[in-house]
């Protein structure tokens, strides 16, 4: 990040100087007493289990050239003190004002599922005519989001912001720091039911980004979302989608290998062709979104089309693994139900002896837990899979979904813990598998998939 000076935070903050010398300025920012950089400015969070101001010395005598903070503390350095009512929220305001000072245009993007690929979808498709940041792996909350925006370089023109939440009012807030240009809402799903109470309640949680698009911003949604399809805003809606052909954005001619998907996008009467290196095709309505974005961006329709070809999927992300015995699908970074879903078509494109899903636990169901995991069952089942592996608190509920989808009670076999379902793999997997190996991300199967690959 460029330098900010004391009185330039002072501003963003509406703070108070404490100590210190209202020109000097900061080399950088950091959360991390750990991790300060000589000059930079420590600023300390307190949490539920911790409070990062018992660091605010070290971080001092570490070469920090000053603190915020929203507590007294009796400080005996020259460096610069200034007294903040909240240090979070001040993160917040100084990633705004930040922001502003480069002044990039600014994306965001937010939904239920494929927020993080459509994120690097977009920034794949913009980096070939813009110098841009986008957010790193999915740092997209609070702190996330601050972050990614200091991180801006002088030069940038563009900035391509994930937004997650799952609150109410948390897209609000967040808009209210990227302030964006253009907002990419990808689908409504069940992701954080739990605390929204309905998928209505998660739509109109994600409709908080309109509440600080700029005026003449454009909203890019889903058209074949059945809540996103009939979204009416003070803002140009943009709608991409398969099915509905009304949409302004439409894929044709969908090709799906077990690697890769190609597919013609039509947008007022130009067409071009996509050919993506990663299966299914809920990463066309990903693409489709990067496309628009491209478009509005000024890109042609094909140059858009090229650029999000150089798409690569991160780690833990649909990423294919080929041993000497399975074909693993690796696909363990997060999960909900309709990512579920979509994964297992994908494991049913694969060529192999048999199809084998091994699920865990999808996180924030909350009272929906039982019905949305007996429903994960179902679908698996109905796809074709041969085998389900269930593990967690809710595997019964996947099993029992499972056999009513078809899968014979033999193929069907529920853990509860991780390691119970690692030790019973060498006796349950077959040379010429293909594996699924999905869960949200506080099961950790990632150790799953490294036991398959030393099987």
């Amino acid at each position: 990040m460029n330098a900010l000076s004391v009185q330039q935070v002072l501003e963003a903050t509406g703070g108070i100087l404490v100590c210190g010398n209202p020109s000097q300025n900061f080399s950088g920012i950091t959360t991390d007493s750990r991790n300060v950089a000589y000059g930079a400015l420590f600023i300390p969070f307190a949490g539920e289990t911790f409070d990062a101001h018992d660091f605010v010395d070290s971080a001092l005598k570490s070469g920090a050239g000053g603190v915020l903070t929203h507590k007294d503390l009796n400080l005996s350095t020259e460096s610069a003190v200034i007294r903040v009512q909240d240090t979070k929220k001040a993160y917040g305001d100084i990633a705004r004002y930040y922001k502003n000072v480069i002044a990039p245009k600014t994306v965001a993007i937010t939904g239920s599922v494929g927020k993080t690929t459509t994120k690097d979808m977009v920034a794949c498709v913009l980096a070939t005519q813009f110098r841009l940041t986008a957010t790193e792996k999915n740092y997209n909350n609070e702190i996330g989001v601050p972050k990614t925006l200091l991180s801006l370089k002088p030069d940038d023109e563009v900035a391509v912001i994930e937004m997650g939440m799952n609150h109410f009012g948390e897209i609000r807030y967040l808009s209210s720091i990227v302030r964006p240009d253009a907002a990419v809402i990808t689908n409504i799903g069940m992701s954080h039911i739990e605390n929204l109470g309905s998928q209505e309640g998660i739509l109109k949680a994600k409709l908080e980004v309109l509440e600080y698009l700029s005026e003449d911003g454009v909203l890019f949604v889903n058209g074949d979302d059945a809540l996103l399809s009939g979204v009416k805003a003070p803002r140009k809606i943009v709608r991409f989608g398969i099915k509905d052909e009304s949409c302004d954005y439409v894929a044709t001619q969908i090709c799906s290998g077990s690697e890769e998907i190609e597919f013609d996008v039509a947008h007022k009467r130009k067409k071009a062709h996509v050919h993506l290196r990663v299966p299914g095709e809920h990463n066309v309505y990903n693409a489709l979104a990067a496309i628009a974005v491209g478009e509005y961006f000024g890109l042609t329709l094909a140059q858009a089309a090229k650029g999000v070809e150089k798409f690569v999927p991160g780690d833990k992300r649909m990423n294919i693994i080929k041993t000497e015995r399975f074909v693993i699908l690796n696909d363990c970074y997060n999960a909900s139900p309709a990512s579920i879903e979509a994964a297992v078509q994908v494991l049913c494109g694969l060529e192999s002896s048999r199809k084998v899903a091994i699920l865990g636990d999808v996180k924030e169901l909350g009272d929906f837990a039982p019905a949305a995991h007996g429903k994960i069952g179902k679908a698996v089942g109905r796809a074709g899979v041969d085998m389900v592996i269930a593990i967690g608190d809710n595997a019964k509920f996947v099993c029992r979904g499972a056999e009513e989808g078809g899968i014979t009670k033999e193929n069907i076999h529920g853990f509860k813990t991780r390691q119970q379902a690692i030790e019973a793999l060498p006796n349950l997997m077959q040379s010429g598998d293909a594996v699924l190996v999905k869960a949200s991300r506080a099961m950790q199967l990632e150790h799953v998939t490294e036991a398959l690959k030393e099987l």
